[in-house]
């Protein structure tokens, strides 16, 4: 609706996957075969079930296509209540490996091995985007996030090849945290960090507290990139299975996502047409959804983002 109301030049093939489509399901597979001929997509978090059931679809796709590089924006809008002002940064994470890799095995009858993969050419990949990023974007510091002080040999390598790829980069700053110490340090002053690199369960995590502080998962834009293949989805990865099917659902972090593919695929002017409707929508008329405390539905606010286009 938003597109068509802005008048945005692509052409959507669209697909109702959902957590509930069975793994090999032709839709699924059909989904899979459009990403790879139009090399770019707009998708929600679809739902993975807990203990039974199939894998992780959005695991899935970011493996199949070899989506390696997530980025996650944390910034606050203006108008919307958070627990901290000037907060801005950016979380990049390793998206093909580590705790995500789905090796795990019953070796034995309760007991349980899962293993974490960590390779030197994976993480040379995802350091040399976050510090290409941060050259990009004007950004002064990259954080390396590890727990390399257990995870001697899995953490240790990718710190010690952040590191070794940060001296290919000497206008940028870097440093680098024990993942539990991010978690106090975004809590207690996120405005220190500013693009932010790591393996995949800590950006889960990370992505997490990073909405928390911004007013919620409602409001995080975010996107996958690989060399030929990019997806965008809101940044925090939230479900919502809670809200299914009430129209309360806040529908910016899609939007926001879409001005992110829109800026991908060069199309500047209409990528801004949109953000500022978005901003106005909820920074001046406050037109807020349950999530921000507001009693608008979904249709509410994305009428109002047309409005104000």
């Amino acid at each position: 609706s938003v597109f068509g109301a802005a008048k945005v030049p692509v052409e959507f093939e669209q697909f109702d996957l959902s957590g509930f489509t069975p793994e090999n399901d032709k839709l699924m597979q059909e989904a899979l075969a459009s990403l790879r001929r139009n090399k770019v997509g707009l998708k929600g978090i679809l739902y993975t079930p807990i203990r039974l059931g199939h894998s992780s679809f959005n695991v899935a796709m970011r493996k199949e296509l070899d989506i390696y590089a997530s980025v996650a924006h944390c910034k606050n809008i203006p108008g919307i209540n958070a627990r901290h002002k000037d907060v801005d940064f950016v979380i990049i994470r390793e998206n093909t490996e580590g705790e995500y890799s789905g090796l795990e095995h019953q070796s034995f009858p309760g007991v349980v091995e899962s293993l974490k993969i960590i390779t030197r050419p994976k993480t040379e990949r995802i350091a040399r985007y976050a510090f290409d990023y941060a050259l990009r974007h004007g950004r002064k510091r990259v954080t390396i996030v590890h727990k390399a002080n257990i995870m001697k040999l899995a953490d240790g390598l990718f710190l010690n090849t952040c590191r070794a790829v940060a001296k290919e980069y000497p206008t940028i700053q870097h440093n680098d945290m024990i993942v539990d110490n991010t978690a106090m340090q975004l809590v207690s002053k996120p405005q220190q960090f500013d693009v932010m690199v790591m393996p995949n369960l800590y950006g889960s995590i990370v992505s997490n507290i990073g909405a928390g502080l911004i007013g919620g998962p409602g409001i995080v834009p975010g996107a996958n990139y690989g060399r030929e293949f990019a997806i965008f989805e809101p940044g925090s990865r939230h479900v919502a299975k809670d809200i299914q099917g009430r129209n309360t659902a806040n529908p910016s972090s899609l939007i926001l996502s879409s001005v992110m593919m829109l800026r991908h695929l060069q199309l500047n002017e209409h990528a801004d047409q949109i953000e500022k409707a978005v901003n106005k929508t909820l920074s001046v008329d406050g037109i807020r959804t349950p999530d921000l405390g507001g009693s608008q539905s979904t249709t509410d606010f994305t009428k109002a983002v047309i409005r104000n286009l």
